[in-house]
């Protein structure tokens, strides 16, 4: 990695203790297995989301669908589980694959129509949100013996904590991203078209096909978070997932992933998406914050970062 980009992440490391500490001077308790393993468990969906989107930062492009996609996604497992009496495993494996396929059909229409990124997938955020009204207007209950099951379960931590079903997913895919995009000639096709595309072709990357396969994953990414959600609040919504594209882009840069493309990490973006949810979490136990103060923090903190990467960049230029 870049060496701005590993500066960033340490900053973005020192910025997260620093964060935990100052919780935890006041609220001792934050730094017991049990909080910081409903920590992982809070943020899941949205950490899922992240590492699909930091993908697709770093190869130069932007998701604005993902927020619909998880609404789009919550609402079909409704429909399915609870209306039309659909085993939820089927429908899980139904939802992937209609998250996966309407990514590639965006990738596919950013290359072949030569269209930015930013139009298609806000194209695609309007019709899938559209979509969730098309199925239900309302609130749908999803109660199914199997959504229990995994809503509960996990690996106990000492302390009485416990690493949920949803963190260990949400961590499994991030080390096979992390793999993914350091070990395989797909990661490197990431790197080159973040870094400079037209030399990327001419090295013999298939900008078609990479391009295809980064919003496939995004996609995809989306869908396994829509179907976390859905175990989270046990239940579907089509206003779910309203400007969540927005906080996965702010964990990304917080993460060290530059907005340019080229270079950035898995795992900054896990240390931006728990910033991001210890923020919420000290807001929650200090009880007389505005959830704004939320939004005001994060403008902050992608300025810090932003700064400091191009800080960086000047530096080692």
């Amino acid at each position: 990695m870049n060496f701005a980009a590993n500066r960033t992440v340490f900053i973005t490391l020192a910025v997260l203790l620093l964060l935990l500490g100052y919780c935890a001077a006041q609220f001792p308790f934050v730094l017991s297995t049990r909080v910081l393993g409903n920590l992982l468990t809070d943020n899941a969906f949205l950490g899922v989301i992240a590492v699909g989107m930091t993908v697709v930062i770093i190869s130069g492009g932007i998701d604005l669908s993902v927020g619909s996609v998880l609404a789009f996604v919550g609402v079909l497992l409704g429909v399915l589980i609870t209306q039309q009496g659909v085993d939820p495993l089927l429908a899980f494996a139904i939802v992937l694959v209609i998250g996966t396929a309407f990514g590639a059909l965006q990738g596919a229409a950013i290359h072949l129509l030569g269209a930015p990124a930013f139009i298609v997938t806000l194209a695609g955020m309007f019709l899938l949100r559209g979509a969730c009204f098309l199925l239900t207007e309302d609130s749908i209950p999803i109660n199914h013996p199997l959504y229990t099951q995994l809503a509960s379960a996990g690996v106990p931590l000492p302390g009485g904590g416990q690493l949920s079903f949803a963190a260990g997913i949400m961590l499994l895919i991030i080390v096979a991203a992390g793999v993914m995009l350091r070990r395989t000639e797909f990661g490197a096709s990431v790197y080159g078209l973040g870094g400079d595309a037209r030399a990327a072709e001419l090295m013999g990357v298939r900008a078609g096909r990479a391009t295809v396969r980064i919003y496939a994953f995004s996609g995809f990414t989306a869908a396994i978070g829509g179907i976390l959600y859905s175990l989270y609040t046990s239940s579907a919504y089509p206003l779910a997932g309203i400007g969540l594209e927005l906080d996965a882009i702010a964990a990304t840069i917080i993460g060290g992933t530059l907005l340019t493309g080229g270079y950035g990490g898995v795992f900054g973006t896990l240390l931006g998406v728990l910033i991001l949810g210890v923020i919420q979490l000290y807001i929650t136990l200090e009880g007389t914050l505005s959830s704004w103060v939320a939004k005001i923090a994060t403008g902050a903190l992608l300025l810090l970062f932003i700064g400091a990467q191009r800080f960086g960049r000047a530096k080692d230029h």
